[in-house]
């Protein structure tokens, strides 16, 4: 399996001339998994080798602005540059509880209809990732509404055993995410391969003694 990292930017709290907001695309087997999508990210996207319409999975690590604000113009993007197709599989997003309702008010008060589908998986924080001041319980948000487009993504919860919770698996890797302790709840991503059996070739290493 081969993977490849390009950082799109690596600014705090806002971009510059030249640096972007926080973003970084993995590239394993054509597709394109994007960690993060700060203001500026599809500019970048456009100086880069990669091609924004391989993005099939999105990581936010924690809705500050900084990591986020760049999603919905992204996702339009995407929309604009994209065939539609009845069986065309959803863009996975995943992050904090409460950015469903932010990508769904975005995407409705800018009048934004994506011609793909897109699911939001929400991972669910526990009190001490932040300050006890700064916490927010967003799980009531949209709870009584119907998802606009595409299936209503997971919400996960911390696996106690794991001390993790468990986002993508496959033949090939494993990708938990982590808690981290911030000013609002965060998450770290861990991208794990699964062990591969190696092969020898006894024949050869009789005859090498």
């Amino acid at each position: 399996m081969s993977m490849e990292v390009t950082f799109l930017g690596t600014g705090s709290a806002y971009p510059s001339a030249a640096r972007g907001a926080a973003a970084l695309v993995l590239r394993r087997d054509g597709q394109c998994w994007l960690f993060d999508c700060g203001e500026g990210t599809q500019t970048q996207l456009m100086r880069s080798h990669l091609r924004a319409g391989r993005i099939t999975k999105i990581f936010i690590t924690h809705l500050h602005g900084d990591h986020f604000f760049g999603l919905p113009g992204l996702l339009c993007t995407l929309s604009l540059q994209s065939n539609p197709g009845p069986d065309k599989p959803p863009v996975d997003i995943y992050g904090p509880l409460g950015l469903r309702s932010f990508i769904r008010r975005s995407l409705e008060l800018s009048h934004s209809q994506l011609l793909f589908p897109y699911t939001v998986h929400e991972l669910v924080p526990t009190r001490d990732q932040c300050p006890a001041e700064e916490f927010r319980d967003f799980s009531r948000l949209d709870r009584d509404e119907v998802a606009p487009q595409g299936p209503q993504g997971r919400v996960l919860h911390l696996d106690p055993e794991e001390d993790s919770y468990l986002l993508v698996e496959d033949e090939q890797l494993v990708l938990r995410a982590f808690r981290l302790f911030h000013r609002v709840p965060s998450f770290g991503f861990v991208l794990q391969e699964k062990p591969r059996p190696g092969k020898l070739n006894v024949q050869k290493l009789k005859d090498l003694g």
